[in-house]
């Protein structure tokens, strides 16, 4: 059994927004299991969140880059602000993004191994080490993702010049002005309400399953009496709900007249008035420094120390 330490519960009331009680009462009862206490609390109706809170600490851009029908988006982190809107920083992240459209590596250590096409006598890795030295702060290429529509075209959006980036694949027959401001409008869609998945076919099965499980127990323990007919239908409108609102395709257009309209019925309307077969294959999202918590360190002594 692990001890129960107040910088447990501190990290749990933060996950949940739950009362340090609360908190303490679940790790006791979990044996301090982070995992089991945050189901505990979401079973008792204590919390309502599944999700982590990120905490988004780490500076840096997103750029993204579109070409014909292939499009690439890069997250490269800087410690302070004041890198990340430097001019020489931004030239170096649009080289990085131009080399990752025409890139084959799978991952970002590929990726920083392979030739720096600027200066083939240097690989990805020995730029950046270059760019650590005369800007004088740790920087990081942190991931990228490439996107290509054979049969359509690629969407891209920044928000707050770079903070956020996103990339939405569109299959179409059509390809016009209307049709291009509806892709970007479901680019600024992703932006803005942060969904997980296209649509609810890409939703794990093991996802699903587990939170059936502890909404089944929540909604016992708020209707103890209640027939296991009422707790399935609680269930199944709890899970609907969520899933509306991690699915871009089930989400509420954002500019919907009535509010009520979905993304994918906005989608559908536009296919209509222009006479176009129109499918959202997939989308991309980086939130510049999202899940990256700032550390104190001694960045002269580490740039030093990679110029060895």
């Amino acid at each position: 059994m692990a001890a129960v330490t107040a910088a447990m519960v501190k990290e749990l009331r933060e996950m949940t927004g739950a009362g340090m009680m609360d908190c303490k009462k679940a790790l006791a009862a979990t044996e301090g299991d982070m995992d089991k206490a945050l189901e505990f609390l979401r079973e008792n109706g204590i919390a309502k969140a599944a999700k982590k809170a990120s905490r988004i600490a780490a500076e840096g851009i997103v750029k993204v880059l579109v070409e014909g029908k292939k499009a690439a988006m890069v997250e490269v982190n800087s410690e302070t602000d004041f890198v990340a809107k430097n001019a020489d920083f931004n030239a170096y992240v649009d080289a990085v993004v131009a080399q990752v459209l025409s890139t084959n590596a799978k991952d970002v250590d590929e990726f920083l191994a392979e030739k720096w096409s600027k200066d083939e006598s240097k690989t990805v890795a020995d730029e950046l080490a270059s760019q650590i030295a005369i800007i004088g702060e740790n920087l990081k290429i942190r991931r990228f993702v490439k996107m290509e529509a054979e049969n359509g075209f690629v969407s891209s959006y920044i928000h707050m010049g770079g903070k956020i980036g996103v990339l939405v694949q569109v299959e179409t027959d059509v390809v016009n002005p209307a049709i291009e401001e509806m892709a970007k409008n479901v680019a600024m869609q992703a932006a803005a309400l942060k969904p997980l998945y296209t649509s609810r076919d890409e939703v794990d099965a093991d996802f699903i399953e587990k939170e059936t499980e502890i909404l089944t127990a929540a909604a016992k323990n708020e209707k103890p009496d209640a027939d296991d007919k009422i707790i399935a239908g609680m269930v199944k409108g709890r899970v609907n709900k969520e899933l509306k609102e991690i699915c871009l395709l089930d989400q509420i257009y954002v500019k919907s007249e009535d509010g009520k309209q979905s993304v994918a019925n906005y989608i559908a309307q536009v296919a209509k008035e222009n006479g176009a077969n129109i499918t959202i294959k997939g989308f991309a999202r980086f939130e510049n420094g999202e899940g990256l918590e700032k550390k104190n360190e001694d960045f002269a002594a580490e740039v030093a120390a990679q110029l060895g």
